[in-house]
């Protein structure tokens, strides 16, 4: 009998042990983008509070991005592209995967549908975050469909068989664009971002192939115009992408809500998410589980 209550005691220790364990474990968010540079400029706040908070991020492009530059493509822009991406996740603290899809050739078939559930499933991942499906660009849009496309099937053993199915559904969030239709961007969830928004730009500016030569080709500009030393191409980034948020009044809202006590003055920068219908439907309380930062 003494020996049945003894083995007992010690198998109720064992499971509050794990259920410890469980509370603190870490938690594991992918953020999913078309090209090289497409999370860092919309998550790269918010995945800079989560690694600072011990949290496991990974950036992922579906793309490599080889087709993205005036002057040069194909393998040694794309090998170029991988570089920059790798510093940009050293600054912010997460982890950069770069797929070797064609930059403006992604397509949701059925082989990229199994390239995305593998790498939601590889990280085990209790947050995914995508691009909403409506955008100028083909592969934003097709980058959101797919995620999408991947939201139920990452629990679902008989679909890409090789790798074991996630035992539960993440929470599946868009980040932020402009776009108006079908319908606007909703602000469901903001994070404010002025503690990391140095380390953001920063993280951006390692995009230099982007930040300080295509998207300013894009722009008209010359480039004559584009600064050379570091410091001053990060003042003068600042002054043309990333530039502070400004709160309409749905963006207000939505940080009184999730930042009851903040001075809603001082704020600017924000990161907003919207929850996609697909995957886990989180109440408030399990958003500020996810999303520890809110609770600082």
């Amino acid at each position: 009998m003494k020996k049945i209550t003894f083995l007992v005691l010690i198998a109720m220790i064992s499971l509050g042990s794990s259920a410890q364990e469980q509370i603190n474990k870490p938690l594991r968010i992918i953020a999913i983008g078309a090209h090289p540079d497409d999370c860092d400029s919309k998550f790269g706040g918010t995945a800079a509070l989560y690694a600072k908070l011990g949290h496991k991020v990974k950036f992922l492009a579906l793309t490599n991005g080889d087709a993205g530059h005036q002057n040069m493509g194909g393998g040694v822009l794309g090998k170029r592209r991988r570089e920059e991406a790798k510093k940009a996740g050293e600054v912010l603290g997460v982890e950069y995967d770069v797929l070797d899809n064609h930059d403006a050739e992604l397509i949701p078939t059925l082989n990229v549908r199994h390239q995305v559930i593998r790498k939601i499933r590889e990280w085990d991942a209790d947050i995914v975050l995508g691009l909403r499906p409506n955008d100028y660009h083909p592969d934003h849009r097709n980058a959101g469909i797919v995620v999408q496309d991947a939201a139920y099937l990452v629990i679902v053993p008989n679909v890409t068989p090789d790798t074991p199915p996630l035992k539960k559904n993440p929470i599946f969030l868009y980040m932020q664009d402009g776009f108006q239709k079908p319908y606007p961007f909703s602000k469901d969830i903001a994070v404010v971002i002025d503690d990391v928004i140095d380390q953001k730009q920063r993280a951006f500016a390692e995009h230099e192939s982007q930040v300080f030569e295509w998207m300013p080709w894009t722009m008209g500009m010359d480039e004559n115009d584009i600064p050379k030393g570091k410091e001053e191409r990060l003042a003068w980034m600042k002054n043309v992408y990333l530039k502070e948020t400004k709160l309409d009044q749905s963006g207000v809202d939505a940080v009184k809500k999730w930042y009851p006590k903040i001075d809603i003055s001082k704020v600017k920068n924000v990161e907003f998410f919207e929850i996609c219908e697909y995957g886990k439907q989180p109440t408030d309380e399990e958003i500020k589980y996810f999303f520890p930062m809110l609770k600082q």
